[in-house]
């Protein structure tokens, strides 16, 4: 007993001060899979009507995901806010769940299509770059 205790002391000496409490570390948490991810992504289109302007082509709009169901909508034209929409699935669309923004995305008959009015301005353009896998 006596030998076994003095063993572990001498390990227990010899090991770094905090390899001892060390842990392996843990993947980041993964979420379930929303509607946020599949909407979530870079597009590009054109500003087909804006009540305060004329059109615009080449418009980049950038949607990431910023809880469940819930996406930062940013765009490189001044003309478009960056807002935050809640989604919701109607049959094979997803939408705007609630506020003044709308958006739609078919996913059966053009997945990779987004269609949004935002502030008087309406885009429609298709997906360039999905976001990288975390």
């Amino acid at each position: 007993m006596l030998r076994t205790l003095i063993f572990a002391t001498t390990i227990a000496l010899s090991l770094p001060a905090g390899a001892a409490f060390a842990e392996t570390p843990k993947a980041a948490p993964t979420h379930k899979a929303d509607l946020a991810d599949r909407v979530a992504g870079t597009y590009k289109g054109n500003v087909a009507s804006d009540a305060r302007g004329s059109s615009r082509s080449n418009v980049t709009i950038t949607v990431t995901r910023t809880g469940p169901n819930k996406v930062e909508i940013k765009s490189d034209y001044s003309r478009i806010p960056t807002v935050t929409i809640p989604l919701e699935q109607a049959m094979d669309a997803i939408l705007a769940a609630s506020g003044p923004s709308v958006s739609l995305l078919d996913t059966v008959r053009s997945p990779d299509r987004l269609d949004l009015t935002i502030d008087d301005a309406s885009w429609s353009g298709n997906r360039v770059a999905a976001p990288a896998k975390k």
